[in-house]
């Protein structure tokens, strides 16, 4: 009897452990398993793309710069022109995927990236590159650049896990802007300017340098006409005429490593030196690397404001 009673207990208590066991199991299948992609919404649409990617191209030079902020590798980056701030990406192993403007589609499917970053010098190839790999367009819009730079910075947060620092970094970031838009407001106005081959091309509000206008809050020294991402060529006449307090220039020839005058020699002529801007010590050169090559990037952005605040409090 003593034999059956003790049967009896252990198959009991098998049965609990077994329906114990089946519970455990079946809270952890109740478990949402962890996301394999996220949606990443961007200029020509959403696509849904792989959470921390291995094999990550960008022909985006801002974003390459975020990603470098973030410590992300970047396994394939356009040669030839990369700024001194990004020469870590020239050559060794890093994948050549093609020009500024031009990809590579042959180089960029043999090495099978899992991720491609776009921008608006190479929007048009879109869908090609899609057919590659999922493909992301992260062009800034003019309209409202620190809206469109903030949406796409959190995006690569959450594609790389980096969601806790990125959100640091920008409100840093909002920060400084803010300080320097106090120094704007009583600085005077300003005029962006862009030389190349000798010849002079205005920017103002709503342009590929509007930054300084519309995010900073340097009032525009005049009303510029901006086309696309092309401004308005003016004369230095223009330039005396309108009489900025402050001047700020950007050479194109040094950011592409073009042959050609550097910015201050051609703008080093009567009409220009009887500015206030330059009467005052108050023309400022940018990086033009900076400026024109990189643009809208973690800690690109972070040394542009700086730029212009230390400009605007000289």
């Amino acid at each position: 009897m003593a034999h059956l009673r003790l049967a009896v207990l252990s198959a009991a208590a098998a049965a609990t452990l077994a329906l114990t066991a089946c519970g455990g199991s079946s809270e952890a299948a109740d478990e949402p398993a962890a996301a394999s992609t996220v949606p990443v919404e961007h200029a020509q649409g959403t696509t849904e793309v792989p959470v921390d990617p291995e094999t990550v191209f960008t022909f985006d030079l801002g974003a390459l710069d975020t990603l470098d902020a973030l410590g992300v590798d970047v396994a394939g980056v356009p040669q030839g022109t990369l700024p001194q701030q990004l020469s870590a990406y020239e050559g060794g192993d890093t994948t050549n995927i093609g020009s500024m403007k031009e990809p590579d589609f042959e180089a960029i499917a043999a090495a099978a990236p899992d991720l491609i970053i776009i921008s608006g010098r190479v929007a048009d190839s879109y869908d090609e590159l899609s057919d590659i790999a999922p493909t992301i367009d992260l062009s800034v819009d003019a309209a409202d650049p620190m809206a469109s730079f903030r949406e796409h910075t959190a995006s690569l947060g959450r594609i790389f896990g980096a969601e806790d620092e990125v959100a640091d970094r920008l409100a840093a970031l909002d920060a400084k802007i803010a300080g320097t838009k106090d120094t704007a407001a009583s600085a005077g106005n300003g005029l962006v300017l862009m030389t190349s081959a000798g010849e002079v091309t205005a920017y103002g509000a709503g342009s590929r340098f509007g930054l300084i206008h519309d995010v900073l809050g340097v009032e525009p020294a005049a009303a510029v006409r901006n086309e696309g991402t092309h401004g308005e060529a003016v004369s230095f006449e223009y330039i005396a005429e309108v009489n900025p307090a402050h001047l700020f220039v950007i050479d194109r020839d040094a950011a592409v490593g073009e042959a050609g005058a550097a910015g201050s020699a051609v703008l080093d002529n009567e009409l220009v030196n009887g500015t206030d801007a330059a009467k005052n010590d108050d023309v400022t050169y940018l990086d033009s690397a900076s400026w024109y090559l990189i643009g809208y990037g973690l800690d690109n952005l972070d040394a542009m404001v700086s730029a212009v605040d230390e400009a605007l409090a000289a």
